[in-house]
């Protein structure tokens, strides 16, 4: 059994699996990255600064909130913080995966956190509860992270040059692609009070802050979401555990 085990799974056949599996949230990825290389330059990003945020930054929805500040005419400080309220969500990511690989090197582990995204983390929690075989499972999260990653870089540039040949593609509406993919990124977590109560607060304060100078109303919407979501989470497990004297992990 052991020697089966070893001979079926390797570094290769794991990385190639993780991107497999990726395949279909890459589907799914390919019109936003698209999206966001041809709003680029409209908005006021160069078309290096465009591909030098999806190499680096790597993060689909604090790039289209950066993209949609900027273009507003916010302060640096005001989109870096902005974006950074935002990204809080891959803290819990992160801190599912740490007894996953603690054990991994830090080279190892710094590859991963750069690679956290919504869609490897679901294709990666998978791996890791469908089989008890761990031993090479960093390699299945590289070959998700490689996959993912070069089809937004390989997507946005894609944007970048659709946007040059057709300058006028800012008057075709597709601004409003934004507003519908973020609502697409969080209907799917819907699924909770806290998620609703986190959603419908930061709506409601995104509309009463509108007028709010260099766009501080996201931020402020954001934060207080975040905080009422997660105010209620903790209620609902204090309840829980008085209840049944069991934690719930909800």
């Amino acid at each position: 059994m052991n020697t089966q085990q070893s001979v079926t799974t390797t570094p290769s056949r794991e990385c190639l699996s993780g991107a497999k599996a990726t395949i279909p949230l890459i589907i799914g990825a390919i019109p936003f990255g698209i999206i966001f290389g041809t709003l680029a330059e409209p908005s006021g990003l160069s078309a290096l600064g465009a591909l030098a945020m999806s190499f680096i930054v790597y993060a689909g929805a604090s790039q289209f909130i950066a993209l949609g500040m900027l273009s507003a005419g916010a302060a640096i400080p005001v989109i870096i913080v902005t974006t950074f309220i935002v990204n809080l969500r891959h803290m819990l990511y992160a801190a599912n995966m740490v007894p996953k690989v603690r054990h991994l090197s830090l080279r190892w582990r710094a590859v991963m956190a750069f690679g956290l995204t919504d869609e490897t983390f679901a294709a990666v929690s998978n791996r890791y509860l469908n089989s008890t075989n761990t031993e090479y499972a960093h390699w299945y999260y590289l070959g998700s992270f490689l996959a993912m990653y070069s089809n937004w870089v390989f997507c946005t540039a894609i944007g970048i040059t659709l946007g040059e040949l057709f300058p006028n593609m800012t008057q075709w509406g597709l601004d409003f692609a934004m507003s519908v993919t973020f609502i697409g990124m969080v209907m799917p977590y819907l699924k909770t009070r806290p998620m609703w109560a986190a959603v419908i607060v930061a709506g409601f304060i995104a509309i009463a802050t509108y007028n709010m100078p260099h766009k501080l109303g996201l931020m402020v919407a954001a934060f207080m979401g975040v905080c009422v979501g997660i105010s209620l989470q903790l209620l609902l497990n204090r309840h829980v555990k008085k209840n049944t004297g069991v934690d719930s992990d909800e």
